[in-house]
């Protein structure tokens, strides 16, 4: 049967686009689609526990281990005296000791002579005094160690300890002088001469140093000395009695 003249007005065809396009739509979304207007879920709540490996606030950060180089401790080393035998210099420790790098061909070496005597008028407060043969600076100290001892013995009648020849500086430093010269300034450094003075509390830290031409008579170095004999530690070890410069 032929359609009327309405089935082919524009308005017509216009709707008709228009639900068959809608119910296109509604069959492709399903019954399963969640409404546009529903509430977003809610978010998660805040929580002050730190997360896992997270640190927590108040937390303090892990102490720094002590660096051994650094450590101002000076008197864990052992020696030689100067007659060959070794010394564990921890036994100074309760004294107030004066690290001396020596020579015999100096134009210093006359220091001998006011390292002996404050050695003599101070070791019964307590205080010692260790000569450590060098030969770093100019070969000024071209001995054996008994050419040394004789020389010191004969010439200056050095009864302080005194120790086997040593090096100072450079490759091959000793140990206890490679300490010393790790230190912070002021105190660190290598020896810059013969007659490098390093002074050494009751408790074995290294506590000040002095350049060649501090001799020993110097007032600033004495009071220093004076300062750290009348100083006390709560445990203070009886200190050995040092043996004299030969034996």
């Amino acid at each position: 049967m032929p359609c009327c003249c309405a089935c082919k007005s524009p308005l017509a065809i216009v709707l008709g686009s228009v639900l068959v396009i809608g119910g296109v739509a509604a069959i492709a979304a399903g019954p399963d689609d969640k409404r546009s207007d529903q509430p977003a879920p809610a978010a998660p709540a805040k929580s002050d526990q730190p997360k896992k490996d997270e640190p927590r606030k108040d937390d303090k950060p892990a102490a720094k281990p002590t660096d051994a180089a650094t450590d101002a401790n000076v008197l864990a080393f052992t020696m030689k005296r100067i007659d060959g035998t070794s010394e564990d210099l921890s036994i100074y420790k309760g004294k107030v000791v004066l690290i001396v790098n020596v020579a015999s061909q100096c134009g210093f070496t006359k220091q001998y002579a006011g390292l002996e005597k404050l050695y003599e008028s101070k070791k019964a407060d307590g205080l010692v005094i260790l000569g450590f043969p060098a030969n770093e600076f100019n070969k000024q100290e071209p001995g054996t160690n008994e050419e040394i001892k004789e020389f010191c013995s004969a010439k200056f009648n050095v009864t302080f300890p005194m120790f086997e020849k040593i090096i100072v500086k450079g490759d091959g430093t000793a140990p206890l002088f490679a300490k010393l010269a790790a230190q912070p300034a002021p105190i660190g450094g290598e020896p810059k001469w013969n007659f490098t003075k390093f002074l050494v509390d009751r408790t074995g830290n290294v506590v000040a140093r002095y350049e060649s031409k501090i001799t020993p008579e110097d007032k600033a170095l004495n009071a220093k000395i004076d300062e750290l004999l009348k100083a006390t530690t709560k445990s203070e070890p009886k200190a050995a009695t040092p043996r004299p410069s030969g034996g």
